[in-house]
C-alpha cells in the first residue's frame, strides 16, 4: 500500500465524501437505591430471597399437579410483573435486559417458567433470547423452512416451539422478550452446503473464515450475495412469525482475526474475493479506465505507474479514470505524469476497496432490518465499540461501520472492556455516545455478575454505577449473560439429555 503524505483532513472529507455517494447508490431495500415498589423489592428491582424462594416453592408444587399452588403461582407472577413494571419507572435504568440462550433441554416442562422467574427477580424487564447462533435456528423442525437445522432434532420433538414458549413465558411475567440473531456469521453448518459456496466470504489470501478463526464455527458470508440475503430474509420472516418484542441483529462485521491479521492494512486482508461483491465493486466504476485500474488493483493487491500509463493508451478518449466518490483534482492528467499519479491512485483505490466492503454490511442490515420495521418491530444492531477503528493506515479487521448504523435502530455496543476496573469500560461508552446523533437510543450490554468480580471484570453493580454517573441520559443497560450469573444451570441445561 503507498504511503503517499496526504493530510487527516484531507482523509476525513474524502471518506465523508465516497461514503456519500455509496449511501446513495447502494441496494438498500429515575435512582439507584429509590424506595422499592413493596417490601419484597430491594435495590435494582430485585426481589428478596425469602420472595424468590415463595415463587420457585409453588412453582415445583404446581408443577406435581397441585391445583391450589397452580393459581398462587399465576397470581404471583401477575403481582410481580406489576411490581417490576412499577419500580423500573422510577428505578434507572428504564430498561435492564439479559442475554438469554436456550437449550433443547429447555423444552422439559416448568423449565422455561424457572428461567423466566430468574431473570425477573432480578430485575430485569427485557430479555434477549438467542434464535440463530451456530449455524443453528430456534424453530420447530417441523415448521423449519430455513437453509440451517433446528436447534431441537431429538425424535419426537419435532413440534416443539421454544422460541414461541419463552415469548409467551416472559410476557406472562412482564417481559419484553427479543429475538437475538447471528447476521452475517452463518455458521459451519451452512458452510457445508455445496449449493452455497459461492455465498461464503473469501480474502485474498485463498481463505474463508473457517481458516482465521479459532474455533472453527464461524462462517462469514459475503453480503452482496444475493442467496445469502434471501435466505437470511427467509430466516427472520420466520423469526418474526413468533411475534417477538423486538429483533437483535449481532455479528454484523467481518471476521475477527488475531495478531498481525487483525489489522488490514493491504487489499488481500479484505474478504472481497467472492463473486458477488466483486461484480458490485466492479459496478462502481464510472468509466472504462476505473474498470480497468480497479481490476488490476484487485488481482494485484497494487497498481503501477506502467499500469496508469497502459490504460491512458487504452482508453484515450477518456479523462481520469473515476468510480463513485472519486473526484479527481482538475487537469492533473495533463500536469502529472502516471508516475506523480500512481501514489493518490493506488491510495483512493485502497479507500475505495474498504468502503465497498462496509457498505456491504451497511446494507445487510437495512435488508435484514426490513421485515421487522414493516411489522413495526423494535431493531437492534450489536457491536463492538473499537470495531470501525482505524489503525494507522490500516483498519480493525472487523470493518464494522457502527457509526453509519441508521439511527433509528437501537444501538447495542458491546462494552466488555478488561482492564481490572471500570476505566476501559467507560471510555467504550464515551466513545459511542460521542459519535451519536440526537435522538438514537443506546443501550450498552455489560459482561458481569452481581455481586462479585468475574473475568477481570467489576461486579454488574459497581459498572452501572460507573455508567449512570457519567451517562445518566441511557434508558437501558443489558448484562451478558445469563449464563454467567447461573453457571451451573446453564451448564445442567446444555449438557442433560431430553427425557
Amino acid at each position: 500500500m503507498s504511503n503517499h503524505p496526504l493530510s487527516v483532513a484531507r482523509s476525513t472529507l474524502f471518506w465523508r465524501r465516497i461514503f456519500a455517494v455509496l449511501f446513495t447508490t447502494s441496494s438498500l431495500l429515575p435512582n439507584f437505591g429509590t424506595e422499592p415498589a413493596s417490601a419484597q423489592v430491594t435495590q435494582y428491582c430485585q426481589l428478596s430471597s425469602p420472595a424468590a424462594k415463595e415463587k420457585e416453592n409453588l412453582r415445583l408444587s404446581a408443577l406435581k399437579g397441585n391445583q391450589d399452588a397452580q393459581t398462587r403461582y399465576q397470581n404471583l407472577i401477575k403481582k410481580q410483573a406489576q411490581e417490576l413494571q412499577e419500580c423500573r419507572t422510577r428505578t434507572w435504568p428504564q430498561i435492564q435486559a439479559v442475554w438469554l440462550r436456550l437449550y433443547p433441554c429447555d423444552i422439559q416442562p416448568g423449565i422455561v417458567d424457572q428461567i423466566m422467574d430468574r431473570i425477573v427477580n432480578r430485575g430485569y424487564n427485557q430479555v434477549y433470547v438467542e434464535v440463530f447462533y451456530d449455524g443453528q435456528a430456534l424453530l420447530p423442525a417441523k415448521a423449519n423452512p430455513t437453509a440451517w437445522p433446528s436447534v431441537i432434532r431429538t425424535p419426537g420433538t419435532e413440534n416443539a416451539d421454544l422460541l414461541a414458549t419463552a415469548i409467551q413465558k416472559g410476557r406472562q411475567r412482564g417481559l419484553k422478550v427479543y429475538a437475538w440473531m447471528f447476521t452475517n456469521n452463518f455458521g459451519y453448518t451452512y458452510a457445508q452446503r455445496r449449493d452455497r459456496e459461492s455465498a461464503i466470504a473469501r480474502n485474498g489470501k485463498g481463505q474463508t473464515s473457517l481458516y482465521v478463526v479459532d474455533n472453527g464455527s464461524q462462517v462469514f458470508i459475503d453480503p452482496y450475495n444475493s442467496q445469502a440475503k434471501s435466505d437470511y430474509y427467509q430466516l427472520v420472516k420466520e423469526v418474526l412469525r413468533r411475534r417477538p418484542d423486538g429483533l437483535l441483529l449481532d455479528y454484523v462485521r467481518y471476521p475477527r482475526q488475531a495478531g498481525s491479521d487483525s489489522i488490514a492494512t493491504k487489499v488481500s486482508d479484505l474478504w472481497l474475493f467472492s463473486p458477488a461483491i466483486q461484480e458490485a465493486l466492479f459496478k462502481r466504476a464510472l468509466n472504462y479506465k476505473g474498470l480497468d485500474l480497479i481490476r488490476r488493483y484487485l488481482s494485484k493487491g497494487y497498481v503501477t505507474a506502467g499500469d496508469i500509463a497502459e490504460i491512458d493508451q487504452l482508453y484515450p478518449q477518456e479523462g481520469e479514470p473515476l468510480w463513485q466518490g472519486r473526484i479527481p483534482p482538475p487537469a492533473q492528467k495533463s500536469i502529472l505524469s502516471a508516475t506523480d499519479r500512481q501514489p493518490l491512485l493506488q491510495w483512493e483505490l485502497w479507500q475505495l476497496a474498504v468502503a465497498h466492503a462496509m457498505q456491504g454490511i451497511l446494507d445487510f442490515v437495512n435488508i435484514a432490518s426490513y421485515p421487522a420495521k414493516q411489522q413495526g418491530v423494535s431493531t437492534g444492531v450489536v457491536f463492538f465499540p473499537d470495531g470501525n477503528q482505524t489503525v494507522g493506515q490500516g483498519y480493525d479487521s472487523r470493518l464494522q461501520p457502527w457509526d453509519r448504523f441508521p439511527t433509528t435502530l437501537e444501538w447495542h455496543p458491546m462494552s466488555y472492556g478488561n482492564c481490572g476496573n471500570v476505566t476501559c469500560i467507560v471510555a467504550q461508552v464515551k466513545r459511542v455516545l460521542s459519535m451519536t446523533k440526537p435522538g438514537t437510543k443506546v443501550i450498552p450490554a455489560l459482561a458481569g455478575k452481581w455481586g462479585e468480580s468475574v473475568s477481570n471484570r467489576p461486579s454488574l453493580e459497581v459498572q452501572m454505577q460507573a455508567l449512570r454517573q457519567f451517562a445518566p441520559q441511557l434508558k437501558g443497560v443489558s448484562h451478558f449473560a445469563y449464563s454467567w450469573q447461573y453457571p451451573e444451570n446453564d451448564n445442567d441445561r446444555k449438557f442433560c439429555r431430553i427425557r
